[in-house]
C-alpha cells in the first residue's frame, strides 16, 4: 500500500489535493482513500490530509503515521510541525518552494533519503502563472506523478478536470503539466 501525507495550511487546497490524487488512482483501476485531519478550521492553520493507494480494498481510516511520500505545500511548516515524523527511509519528499532544498534547511533530509527522492518545485509560482492564484495543490500532483511514477499524468489531469470545471480546470491542468515537466527534467538529469 502506498501512503501519502500532505502538509499545508488552511486555504491551500491540501484536502482537495488528497481527494484528487485518490480519484486519479481510482481512474487507473486502483483502490484509494483520502481524508483530512485538521484542528482549528481557519485560514493559514496547519492542515494535514492523507491518501492511500493500493491494488486491493483499503480498510484503514486512520491518519498516515508512516508515509511513503510527503507532499509539503508550505515549507514554513518545517519550523512548526514535525513534518518528517514517520517518513520511511526509502520515502519521497516533494516540497513546494522556489528555493533550493539546502536553502530551506533540507540538507539532512536529502542525505537520509535515497538519491532522487527529494524534490523541490516552485508549484505556487507555477500555479500563479497558469491559474492566477498561488494555490499549489493541483500543480504538485503533476510533480508527484513525475517524481514517483505511481500515477500517470493523464490520470492526474482527468482528476483535476473532475474537481474543477471549465477554464479553472484547464488552467490547473496546465499548472500540473508544467510541474510534471519541471520535475521530470530534474529526475532525468
Amino acid at each position: 500500500m502506498l501512503q501519502i501525507r500532505f502538509h499545508g495550511r488552511g486555504g491551500q487546497g491540501v484536502v482537495t489535493a488528497a481527494e484528487m490524487l485518490s480519484v486519479a488512482a481510482f481512474l487507473e483501476g486502483k483502490h484509494a482513500a483520502a481524508f483530512p485531519s485538521f484542528g482549528s478550521e481557519r485560514m493559514g492553520a496547519p492542515v494535514m490530509s492523507f491518501c492511500r493507494i493500493d491494488d486491493k480494498e483499503i480498510r484503514l481510516r486512520e491518519p498516515v503515521l508512516d508515509p511513503d511520500i510527503l507532499i509539503v505545500q508550505d515549507p514554513t511548516l518545517f519550523r512548526v510541525v514535525d513534518v518528517f515524523g514517520g517518513l520511511k527511509p526509502e520515502g519521497y519528499l516533494l516540497v513546494n518552494s522556489h528555493k533550493s532544498a539546502a536553502d530551506i534547511g533540507l540538507k539532512g533530509a536529502v542525505e537520509k533519503l535515497p538519491s532522487g527522492h527529494v524534490c523541490v518545485v516552485p508549484a505556487s509560482e507555477i500555479a500563479q502563472e497558469h491559474v492566477g492564484r498561488p494555490l499549489p495543490n493541483a500543480a504538485l500532483l503533476g510533480a508527484f506523478a513525475a517524481l514517483t511514477k505511481a500515477i500517470k499524468l493523464a490520470s492526474v489531469e482527468a482528476a483535476i478536470r473532475e474537481a474543477f470545471a471549465g477554464k479553472v480546470g484547464e488552467n490547473n491542468v496546465a499548472a500540473a503539466k508544467a510541474c510534471f515537466e519541471a520535475v521530470a527534467g530534474k529526475v532525468a538529469a
